[in-house]
Order: C-alpha cells, then structure tokens, then sequence
C-alpha cells in the first residue's frame, strides 16, 4: 500500500510576509434585549456536529481549545440552549488544560519591522504555545521509514464528543464503502485508506480509542450517536484539498483529487442516512462554498508581485508560472490566474521572476484549474440538494453566503466584516478557516436557515461578541 500521511489543509501553514497587509479596528455595539426563543418542533437535547476542520473549529492553520470554544456547533449549542429544549452539555472532543493550544497555530509578529504571520514550528519553539504533540508519530502501515506518519497528538479521553469535525476529512475519505470511480485497483486502494483512516489523520486518530484507529471509518464512528437534532458540512475537502495545492493531485495522498461525483453521491447518502437515522432525526446540512473567493487565492496577487518584480528589475516581463498544460507548461501568469497564500515565500526567493525559474504549479491555481474546481463544486452541491430533499433536512447555503460575503461583506451591528486578509474580521491566518467572530456569523447563517425552514425563533449571536484576528 502506498505510504502517505493527511494535513489538516495545505493552507494550514503560510509562512509569509504579506503584500499590503493593513490593521484594520473594528467597533463593537452593546447587545439588544433579544426576543424570547423557541424550539418549535424541535428537540435540541441531544445535539450532534458531523464535519471537517470548520465544524472542529479549526482556525489559524491549527486546533486549539479557543478555536473549540467558538466553532459554530458549540454557538448553536449555546443558542439552542436558550429555548429551553438545548443540550444539558455539548461536549466537544478538547485538548487537556496543560496542552490547550492543540496542534499550534499562526501568529501575527512583528518581523523586520513588519507584521508577518508565523506558523507555530519546531524551529520557534511553536511560539511558546502549549501543544499536545506526543513525540510519536502515526503508525502507518509499510511505511518507509517506520514513523514517518502525521505527528501525534494527545488523545481525547472523554466520552464520544458532540462535535465530531475532524480536520482533513473528506466524504471519500470518511466511508470505507464510497469509492465508485471505474477502477478496481484504486477503488480498493481508496476504500482501504478510508478504513484505517484513523492512523492516517491525526485528528481523526486521537477521538478513537486504540482498537479502533485502524478499522473504524467515520460513518461507523459518527453512526455511535443517537441524536436528537444534528447538523453535517461536508464535501469542502473533496476539492478544496486539491485547489489548495494547485490543482495538483498529491501522490502521497490519494484523497487530495477531485472527488467523483458517483464516489461522493455514495458517501453523502451514507453520512446522511447514517447520522439521521434514515431520515427519522431531524437536522440540517450545509454546501460546499466556491474555493476561489477565500482570501487563501485573493491576497497575493498576480498584479503585486509583477509589480514587485518590475521594481527589481524594469525589464521584467511579468510572472512565469508553472501550468499541468502539455503545451505551454510554463508561461505569463495573467490576472485570470490565482496565486496561493503561501506563493508570497517562492516570491520573496526570485521564484517567478524568470522562464526558468517559475512558481511551481502548486502555488497556482491558474483558469483552467479554477473553471475543473468550480464546476466539480457546483456538482457536488447539487449532490448535497438532492439528498437533503431525500431526507427532508434544509440546506444552509454557504456557497451562495460566502460568495456575497466576498462581494459586498456583512455588516453585524454597525461593523462591516470582509474576506479581506487579516484585518477583515471574517477569516483567520490560514487564509481558509474563519476566526472566532467568522464562526459566529456562519452560526447565524445556520439559525436563519434552522428557524425559517422549521418555524423555531432561534435568536442569532452577536458576532461582534467574538475576537477576529489578534494583532500584537
């Protein structure tokens, strides 16, 4: 079997100075006495989260207990406690107190005089956070070296969590049945990497007990649940993974391609069915938003870094990209091409600045690459309709959110909040997660779906309640 180890994101680490980063301050107003809430029909007791690193809470490019805190099922939790029909507790799956800062996560610092955001490594200590790395690494099997799997975490020892997001997990990978692509081999290949998924993503692994984290996959996993109301978003990784690194599938990874509509159509109705009991719990899903509008692809840009370059250099052309095209495998970049997040470190090197020495493909996301992303997203969303129709669950559409959230922002008590990086409140340093006070707004796009669709008077949360990016 070959041999291959799962990130959370390949946005999880930008080491980069930015281009035109700017602090932007927001205000916050005084809460409004809110109307008194109610359930309506429906029974929140016993609440249960299905999804990846955005259902975690996953945000500056790492889990950590904040980043838990605010994820948007535990504000749903929080909301839905109010109409007296709420969970007791909702439990998610937390780091202990001495190692609550998870996996690490970036940081703004002042470098050289300007503000950089710097991923937690072994190199700056994790920026003296408290981390739950054990030293071990996940035991994968054949692998060459021995060890040389994702690095372990500190394993969750409380009960079965409420919040069963797991960062990097994909509706391929998360059901040992789902692969239906044409192929035998790689359907087996697939179908056993979502088996022994647990040692294979380190997330995923430390929510299992032992016996379980080779065989278990995660519709089994979240099928140990018996709720009472249940949310699910996911799909997201089943092509953002792949436009993350380029439009590049990664050969140590074979989930990070697009996934198949026939694959994902299996998957999909086997998370929902499992996780609704057939349609007999009531729930709500959410769709898979445009890859293209999170500031992982708008914040640097083809036009700053030519501009950058021509200021070294007069003569400069441009920036020389590389492309998977047979023809012209490297060329121009044009404003139609998206540089990633991470592309500002091959800059500050000289990548790009000559024919010879062009970003590498997985730091674009060049017009072909983005029109294969978008229309896959667009199948995979009508996917998510129809089988939310088949189990008569509502349809939180963050597609259609997230794209007017990038057009025009979203104002929340007289502060207006953008996808603009960093200073625009919404998403976190990864360029990909939202920050705390993103999560809330997402919160609030799930209770106006919730509310209208069931006819319960779930009341929002105050965004501006929440922190967005912390400046030193």
């Amino acid at each position: 079997m070959t041999t291959f180890s799962l990130l959370a994101t390949r946005a999880a680490r930008p080491a980069l100075a930015l281009l035109g980063l700017s602090v932007g301050l927001a205000g916050c107003q005084a809460d409004i006495d809110a109307p008194s809430a109610s359930p309506g029909p429906l029974d929140f007791t016993s609440y249960v989260a299905v999804g990846n690193s955005l259902t975690a809470g996953y945000s500056d490019g790492g889990l950590y207990n904040e980043a838990q805190a605010t994820s948007y099922p535990a504000l749903l939790a929080q909301q839905f406690n109010t109409t007296g029909k709420g969970p007791v507790s909702f439990v998610q799956p937390a780091f202990s107190a001495s190692k609550k800062d998870g996996s690490g996560y970036i940081q703004l610092r002042t470098v050289n005089g300007t503000l950089t955001p710097v991923p937690a490594t072994a190199a700056n200590n994790y920026l003296g956070e408290q981390i739950a790395y054990t030293g071990n690494r996940l035991p994968l099997p054949n692998a060459t070296p021995p060890g040389s799997g994702a690095q372990e975490l500190e394993a969750y020892a409380g009960v079965q969590p409420d919040n069963l997001g797991v960062p990097g997990i994909s509706v391929l990978s998360a059901d040992q049945t789902a692969a239906l692509t044409g192929s035998a081999a790689a359907d087996a290949s697939l179908r056993g990497a979502a088996r022994i998924y647990g040692n294979l993503n380190n997330f995923y692994q430390r929510l299992l007990p032992a016996a379980d984290r080779g065989s278990k996959d995660y519709v089994t996993y979240i099928g140990q649940k018996t709720p009472t109301f249940f949310t699910c978003w996911m799909g997201n990784n089943d092509v953002l993974t792949y436009a993350t690194n380029g439009g590049v599938f990664d050969a140590a990874n074979p989930f990070s391609g697009l996934t198949d509509t026939t694959s994902f159509g299996r998957g999909y109705r086997n998370i929902l069915g499992t996780i609704s009991k057939n349609g007999t719990v009531k729930g709500a899903v959410a769709n898979i938003p445009a890859v293209a509008n999170i500031p992982y692809f708008r914040t640097v840009t083809v036009a700053a870094v030519a501009a950058a370059f021509k200021a070294a250099n007069a003569a400069s052309p441009g920036v020389f990209i590389q492309t998977s095209s047979t023809t012209t495998p490297v060329r121009l970049a044009t404003s139609a091409d998206l540089l990633t997040l991470t592309a500002q470190a091959a800059v500050a090197t000289g990548q790009g600045s000559t024919p010879s020495n062009p970003l590498p493909n997985q730091l674009v996301l060049d017009a072909d690459e983005q029109a294969a992303v978008l229309a896959r997203t667009t199948q995979l969303n009508n996917i998510i309709a129809k089988t939310a129709l088949r189990f008569k669950v509502p349809v939180v559409d963050m597609n259609t959110f997230f794209t007017s959230v990038g057009t025009t922002g979203v104002v929340a008590n007289g502060v207006n909040n953008t996808t603009t990086f960093a200073s625009g409140n919404i998403f976190s340093l990864d360029g990909v997660h939202p920050t705390p006070r993103g999560y809330a707004l997402v919160a609030n796009e799930w209770i106006r779906v919730i509310n209208n669709y069931y006819g319960s008077t779930i009341q929002p949360v105050n965004p501006t309640s929440y922190r967005a990016v912390l400046f030193p």
